[in-house]
């Protein structure tokens, strides 16, 4: 079986390593590369963490471009209250002696997409959707090529994690959002629903933790750092591993549910400014264009991705 290609595009984050570790273990798939924003720390920093965790998994064939440092039209929101300075907090790491590649990451999406076949190339973003937003305002004919979006952003019945309607991929860069659920593209997205599901356990890290080599205590104490600031957040015994969902979906999708509705994104409120406006029960005439997951087999996931991280 051909292995499915695929792009991500991340700003790491410690749950965006995790992603990328269960890509990279996955034989399945096929990463043509990795693409770096400005998120959850600066552009200099998620470059700079990608290739740490390119190196940790033993891949220094992987390709590491950086993209877009700031939002479309507003200034960078970042998140180091949660990730910690370096977006990577928790373990200390080598810095990394991998090159960051000369192209700029949007111009590679765009040449990608283009000498591919037709519907056989992924984008998987899991930071702010600036990036793909600028390649296909750039590149309007690479929109019919992509075969899928599969995303991790947006929230509805859990509403927001960053303000009281907005999660923070969404929100850093609303105005990229729109662009891309508005570009006709099939788009799945892991909302703050599904992924608020996927909660580490003392279980589940010490799992990670027991695995041989450096990939498994790596991935148990990052969960460990990121949780201090869900746990008091949300009351809960663990915190959502939000990112590896998209690739748990490319590999197993029957461990989750869904269901395909209209999306939109809100740009114009101070209240609701990046909301997921999701219509669930399908109450307007408004086209679907996402794929909304709500539900997980957390349990399955786990073993998945603990079985995975075991074989780097």
């Amino acid at each position: 079986m051909a292995r499915r290609q695929i792009i991500i595009d991340t700003d790491p984050g410690q749950d965006d390593a995790v992603a990328i570790l269960l890509a990279l273990a996955s034989p399945e798939l096929e990463v043509l590369g990795i693409t770096c924003v400005a998120g959850n720390v600066p552009l200099e920093l998620t470059a700079k963490n990608a290739r740490i965790v390119c190196e940790l998994a033993g891949r220094t064939d992987i390709r590491v471009f950086a993209g877009c440092e700031k939002p479309i039209a507003r200034k960078l929101v970042t998140a180091e209250h949660v990730h910690g300075k370096t977006g990577l907090d928790g373990i200390t790491l080598p810095d990394p002696t991998m090159p960051v590649q000369d192209q700029h990451a949007v111009d590679f999406i765009i040449e990608t997409l283009r000498s591919e076949p037709e519907g056989s190339v992924t984008l998987v973003p899991i930071g702010p959707l600036t990036n793909i937003a600028t390649a296909l305002e750039r590149a309007p004919d690479i929109a019919p090529r992509v075969a899928e979006i599969v995303l991790m952003g947006g929230a509805y019945f859990e509403v927001g994690n960053i303000t009281p309607t907005a999660e923070f991929n969404i929100y850093v860069d609303p105005e990229a959002a729109k662009i891309v659920y508005g570009a006709g593209i099939p788009l799945v997205m892991m909302p703050l629903d599904v992924t608020h599901k996927a909660l580490t356990t003392r279980e589940r890290v010490e799992a990670f933790r027991a695995l041989p080599g450096k990939v498994g205590p790596a991935v148990a104490s990052w969960t460990e750092f990121f949780e201090r600031f869900d746990k008091e957040k949300y009351g809960s015994l663990g915190a959502p591993l939000h990112d590896p969902l998209t690739i748990a979906w490319l590999l197993r999708p029957d461990l989750f549910a869904g269901r395909h509705i209209n999306v939109e994104i809100e740009t114009g409120s101070d209240l609701t400014l990046g909301m997921t406006v999701a219509d669930w029960w399908r109450v307007t005439d408004r086209a679907a264009n996402a794929t909304f997951v709500k539900d997980l087999d957390a349990d399955a996931f786990f073993a998945l991705l603990t079985e995975r991280l075991a074989r780097l």
